[in-house]
């Protein structure tokens, strides 16, 4: 099953890709769930429960440009780093071995899969495409064996970093050079796991301009998802609706020789196999254009 966010109204997508179908949650449950796409993951084993057996009824077609964030407004967002081993050596760190590098992105930054976004000015702007999970039940302290229960579904995520200012504390302070408007975009739907070939080996890249970047398998993760749902949990509460970016692989601007950064006119194409593509423009402050995030 694929959720998505259109026009601010939660709606589940079928139909092959180029050509999906959207059908309103709530027109079709008959008000049983609302139109918020938040608020379906407080009462997600019920809504996929219906959702098994709904007679779907009402399907427009899907407009790319209306697509929000499948999880607009999550109530945790947390990153993982350094959890590809090439990604890990391009950055210049040994792999992690103990437990994963984790910081958050504040939930600010969330915006759709095809939303025009603001570069600062001055600043060594990055990409870094990543696999997204969203929690679909309160989880704390469980097991990595029982881990995927309590996910919701997987989406794109890109983790856009600004490196002057995530590098200018010291130590790193990575949250705030990560969370300026629209530096987290997730889409262009969630998709559960039972709709995937392998959950566990998805690939994934982006590309600027048309030029590939990034190139990897999720399969590669140092980390995977059960062991970062244990890990999170063991510490604090996993919310219904909570985003974790997992990580990326190599090809990021830091890592180049010589460094790139994305810049104003640029296009960032970002695919993970089975879940589908994002698409974001990138413009200059002060030049009339405003970050697009819909909701």
């Amino acid at each position: 099953m694929r959720i998505a966010n259109l026009s601010g109204r939660l709606v589940i997508v079928t139909g092959e890709p180029g050509a999906e179908t959207a059908y309103d949650v709530e027109k079709n449950s008959r008000d049983r769930f609302g139109s918020r796409p938040q608020a379906v993951y407080d009462e997600w084993a019920e809504f996929v429960s219906w959702a098994a057996a709904a007679d779907l009824a009402g399907g427009t077609a899907v407009d790319p440009g209306e697509l929000g964030s499948p999880a607009p407004e999550p109530r945790q967002v947390l990153a993982i780093g350094l959890n590809y081993r090439d990604h890990a050596a391009e950055s210049g760190f040994d792999a992690p071995s103990g437990e994963p590098p984790v910081f958050t992105k504040f939930p600010s930054c969330i915006t759709g899969p095809r939303a025009t976004i603001t570069l600062p000015p001055g600043g060594h702007n990055d990409w870094e495409v990543e696999l997204v999970a969203v929690i679909g039940r309160r989880a704390y302290q469980v097991t990595a064996e029982d881990a995927l229960s309590y996910v919701a579904g997987y989406a794109v995520g890109q983790d856009l970093s600004e490196r002057i200012l995530q590098m200018a504390a010291g130590p790193p302070q990575f949250s705030m050079g990560k969370s300026l408007p629209g530096f987290g975009p997730v889409g262009p739907w969630l998709v559960t796991l039972d709709d995937l070939d392998d959950p566990d080996d998805l690939e994934l890249s982006c590309a600027v301009n048309g030029e590939q970047m990034q190139h990897s398998r999720t399969s590669n993760l140092i980390f995977p998802v059960p062991a970062l749902v244990a890990r999170l949990s063991a510490t604090l509460p996993l919310l219904p609706g909570d985003v974790i970016f997992t990580g990326t692989p190599a090809g990021v601007g830091l890592g180049r020789e010589p460094q790139r950064w994305l810049a104003p006119g640029d296009v960032l194409t970002s695919r993970i196999e089975g879940i589908g593509e994002m698409r974001h423009t990138f413009a200059a402050a002060g030049d009339g254009t405003t970050t697009h995030n819909p909701v």
